[in-house]
């Protein structure tokens, strides 16, 4: 469910704490990395012995690690390390500073430098959880655009009984994946993605490939599980794991393996992802034997390969389909000529021309172009990122459905 993902758990001086040590085991868990960051205070409520064992990481805390050896933590490197912030509890100090801007301890810093979506889970007694200023805040925070996972009633630790007490992990850990996998249309549908290299064979040894590491596929694939999608993906030979949750997973060796079992699977599902590299030219002949080095040169006859897009497209119906472009020159013109052809929706178009994008690379930089000629260019980020816009972008094909 969070694999992979990097998740900052921010705990402040509250009862609730001991709560902040489960929500680290469900996170983990589920597959996500997890550092904690606490407050100076909230050593006086948790240990962090036991988050450290938890959670895999050094507990954060102070600025300097050593301050005879000058050594410190970077915030801001952390604030930029997470896939999303979570601060549980959440007091009404604590939020009084980070609504005002306060860094003088970690945790805030690392709240201020933080370019991830954040969580905040708030905790206190029932009064301080109605009073005006403490509303006032939590307005504020979701005026920045953070997200609040409101307080729920019951026994407190002044012995009161009602609203105040922090959510229980479970609930913290639903709204954390509803904010990085948010509901769509998506759910339930099926796909059909290819990601990887073709191997077209020249003799038992040898084989014409290309530099793809399916790392594109392959994050298109996660994360169309975890949107609830029924996916069935087919892939070339990769360094990678298989990801978990498919509703099948075909690995293939050359051009007409994946036409043969994209032509299989492609009836039963409601769009196409074709993420693959897959080679445009074969060996006319494949020797039974290892061909054995002579003296000269050798040449070696190529076929084209079967154009799996174009065959698909012709039994495409009301599916959606969705094609790559991996270009050197006229990217724009050359990916436009290649959705026309192919009947996609749209295309999503690699510039081996720009850096961090490409092959092999856990980054890219993409721009997608529909049918109707929108173009929606994309900053570098992760893999994971870009096919969640991809996702994103097929959601809306399925509005009206």
């Amino acid at each position: 469910m969070l694999q992979g993902k990097r998740i900052l758990v921010g705990i402040s001086a509250g009862i609730a704490a001991y709560k902040s040590v489960f929500l680290v085991r469900l996170l983990k868990k589920y597959g996500a990395e997890v550092k904690v960051v606490l407050t100076p205070s909230a050593h006086d409520f948790v240990t962090p012995l036991s988050l450290a064992t938890l959670s895999g990481h050094p507990v954060l805390s102070e600025f300097t690690v050593s301050k005879e050896g000058g050594e410190w933590n970077n915030h801001v490197a952390h604030g930029l390390w997470a896939d999303a912030m979570i601060i549980a509890p959440a007091t009404a100090n604590t939020m009084s500073k980070m609504v005002n801007g306060a860094a003088d301890n970690f945790l805030l810093a690392c709240f201020l430098s933080a370019k991830c979506p954040v969580l905040i889970a708030p905790a206190m007694d029932l009064d301080m959880y109605k009073h005006g200023s403490t509303r006032e805040n939590l307005a504020k925070l979701e005026e920045f655009g953070h997200y609040i996972v409101p307080a729920e009633s019951g026994s407190l630790a002044s012995g009161l009984s009602g609203e105040g007490r922090m959510a229980e992990p479970e609930t913290i850990l639903e709204h954390l994946r509803s904010v990085l996998f948010p509901t769509t249309n998506l759910r339930g549908k099926s796909i059909l993605i290819t990601a990887g290299p073709t191997r077209e064979a020249i003799d038992p040894v040898r084989f014409i490939t290309n530099h793809s590491s399916g790392k594109m596929g392959y994050a298109l694939a996660k994360r169309a599980v975890q949107l609830g999608m029924e996916v069935h993906l087919v892939s070339g030979h990769t360094y990678l794991s298989q990801p978990e949750g498919l509703s099948s997973f075909t690995l293939i060796n050359n051009a007409n393996d994946m036409f043969e079992a994209c032509s299989a699977i492609h009836p039963s599902v409601d769009a196409l992802i074709m993420s693959a590299a897959v080679a445009d030219f074969t060996p006319v002949s494949k020797s039974e034997q290892k061909i054995k080095k002579g003296e000269g040169d050798m040449s070696i006859q190529l076929t084209r390969t079967k154009d799996i897009l174009s065959e698909l497209s012709k039994s495409k119906n009301d599916k959606v389909h969705v094609g790559f472009a991996m270009e050197t020159q006229n990217e724009i013109e050359n990916a436009k000529s290649k959705l026309e052809r192919k009947h996609l929706d749209f295309i999503v178009l690699n510039s081996l021309n720009k850096k961090g994008a490409g092959f092999g690379v856990d980054t890219n930089l993409v721009t997608i172009i529909d049918k109707d000629n929108n173009l929606q260019e994309s900053e570098l980020k992760s893999k994971d990122d870009i096919a969640l816009d991809i996702l994103l972008k097929l959601d809306t094909y399925f509005e009206t459905a």
